[in-house]
């Protein structure tokens, strides 16, 4: 299904070689594109229906007025996002468009043209435009895992809230057979209950069957968020294993990272947008002779939270570099709110620094680390043994950087150490 608009006339044909932008007002069930020549004037533009078959009439579409130089999507990462994953495979370059500010809208009215000629309009003028992710390879499976995990989570949660209301509502020799008990402990002993399943007024018995299907339950979206779990480690391993290396930094918070970047991190061009885009950049808020800054509340707020749980980490183990930076700021005055923020931007940069050079996997050290293990060796113990840096082994041993001259002298010291000094 396709509609034409009346397109008005041109004072100045086009010759077939002239350069040309668009712009594609997307939608759930139609896309309308606008064409624009570089000097702003309408060449065309046409409604289709967003759907593969429509995505080959749109290349169809711009092939037929000239040479499209650039293509400006709104939605790259909802409704969008199959229109651009079919204009890039075509060769097309494509940046995302933000959607007009209300203002904007009052003003020049709200329509699908409307929108799809201002979306080409922003492509010209080079504003509020930005290289969209290209939503295709592992890093989009994690984005598809980590938003399965969140939803496991939150029904996880909700559930054990059901468990402890009901516990205080229950009758009291239920809230009796379980008072002392609480978390994992609670959960797998209300899992193991045969209340019976035969159907019952009485309160007791209603009450201990479904305190029972609470607890099975919560245990079945325990199995389904370690399955996550796993199949997340092995993509972050597959894709920048060098994130793990990083303290503080598990499956969970690398891929978050890594979705938030996409599959080309390489479009996010300096550590400062890395840092806006995850929320962690200051925003200038200077009037007159007053100079200050203000609390982004912007950016992808999932990155934003997993770089705070980067520095809790950090903080929860005592991390070297990070009590010295806490010790400096304090001194300096500043509180422990605002160090955090300042570590969460540091945080950010070496983050970055790491999506830009992902270190290929190293299986010799896994097969070291499990050596170590086996005999009962700290990891402190070794690194202290070999005077080297904690990090230096772990980074090693995790198997995200090479270092033959280490692999060779924990070798050497793991085939020295007795198997009875384990205890």
């Amino acid at each position: 299904m396709t509609s034409m608009t009346l397109d008005p006339p041109l004072t100045n044909p086009l010759s077939p070689a002239a350069e040309l932008v668009a712009g594609v007002d997307t939608h759930k069930n139609t896309h309308h594109v606008a064409i624009l020549d570089l000097v702003g004037r309408p060449v065309a533009d046409r409604e289709f229906r967003a759907d593969g078959r429509g995505y080959a009439q749109v290349i169809t579409f711009l092939h037929a007025h000239g040479n499209v130089v650039r293509v400006g999507v709104e939605g790259t990462g909802s409704y969008g996002a199959g229109l651009s994953r079919a204009l890039n495979a075509a060769g097309l370059t494509v940046v995302e468009v933000a959607r007009q500010d209300r203002q904007a809208r009052r003003r020049r009215g709200k329509s699908d043209p409307l929108d799809a000629h201002q979306a080409a309009v922003a492509v010209l003028a080079g504003t509020d435009t930005a290289i969209p992710k290209s939503g295709e390879g592992a890093v989009e499976s994690m984005r598809i895992l980590l938003a399965e995990r969140r939803s496991a989570a939150k029904a996880r949660a909700q559930v054990m809230n059901q468990i402890h209301a009901l516990l205080i509502t229950a009758p009291e020799m239920v809230r009796q057979a379980f008072r002392a008990l609480s978390g994992q402990r609670l959960v797998n002993t209300l899992a193991k209950t045969r209340p019976g399943t035969i159907a019952s007024a009485d309160p007791d018995i209603v009450a201990r069957q479904t305190l029972r299907r609470f607890a099975v339950r919560h245990l079945t979206m325990q199995a389904e968020i370690d399955l996550i779990e796993q199949q997340l480690e092995l993509l972050v391993r597959q894709v920048n294993p060098t994130l793990l290396s990083l303290s503080g930094v598990g499956p969970v918070t690398a891929a978050t990272l890594l979705v938030a970047a996409g599959d080309n991190p390489e479009r996010l061009g300096t550590r400062a947008s890395f840092a806006a885009l995850a929320g962690v950049a200051p925003i200038p808020a200077s009037s007159g002779q007053r100079t200050r800054h203000r609390l982004s509340r912007g950016g992808n707020r999932h990155a934003n939270a997993a770089l705070h749980r980067v520095v809790l980490l950090r903080m929860r183990h005592r991390e070297p570099r990070t009590m010295a930076y806490f010790e400096r700021r304090r001194a300096e005055q500043l509180t422990d709110r605002d160090i955090m923020r300042c570590l969460k931007r540091h945080i950010a940069n070496e983050i970055y620094a790491a999506l830009l050079n992902p270190a290929t996997d190293n299986p010799v050290g896994r097969e070291l680390r499990a050596r170590r293990q086996a005999i009962g060796i700290p990891i402190s113990v070794l690194a202290a043994t070999l005077d080297v840096p904690y990090q230096r082994l772990r980074r090693l041993e995790i198997g995200v950087r090479a270092d033959p001259e280490l692999e060779h002298l924990a070798t050497i010291a793991l085939n020295e150490i007795n198997p009875p000094l384990n205890a």
